[in-house]
């Protein structure tokens, strides 16, 4: 299943890359969540490789997660493949400069199930799509604007 959605932001792309590259903020926003986040992957490598091993509790129960950055093309995309025990998903971030101080990000979500439970709740899932799609859209359009907001400020990207 695969969400998708654009956002345009009052930002230079560079800076929103630099945003988004902010991995250590998102770890501790993570943390402060509940999740446990480890490092796999060369941590003294800003790029492809890097990784994450993740445990989150996510609709009420405690899942494992993987998670590996296997795209870095600064400043233009970053993609993210996420493995837990069931599913498979890729996210895609792409920026595409519209002009000096406005930058456009596509954000791209896809959902693979790799076992029959997983087959069972996709199949759930998708008699809610309208629903999941409209929450997608409206997370991203929060995000983009706290990055905004952050730039506007000075600060970094931590959600």
């Amino acid at each position: 299943m695969k969400f998708s959605t654009k956002e345009d932001l009052e930002v230079p792309i560079d800076d929103v890359f630099d945003m988004l590259s902010d991995f250590e903020g998102f770890e501790r926003a993570a943390m402060r969540h509940g999740a446990e986040i480890s490092r796999t992957g060369d941590e003294g490598v800003m790029g492809a490789g890097l990784g994450w091993r993740v445990k989150a509790t996510f609709r009420g129960k405690l899942r494992d997660f993987n998670v590996t950055l296997s795209e870095y093309d600064r400043p233009n995309q970053m993609t993210f493949d996420a493995r837990s025990n069931g599913m498979e998903a890729t996210f895609l971030v792409e920026l595409v400069a519209l002009s000096r101080n406005r930058t456009r990000m596509r954000a791209e979500l896809d959902v693979r199930p790799k076992t029959l439970s997983a087959r069972l709740l996709m199949q759930s899932a998708k008699l809610a799509r309208n629903t999941l799609n409209r929450r997608y859209k409206t997370r991203i359009a929060h995000f983009a604007e706290d990055l905004e907001d952050r730039h506007k400020r000075g600060l970094r990207a931590t959600t």
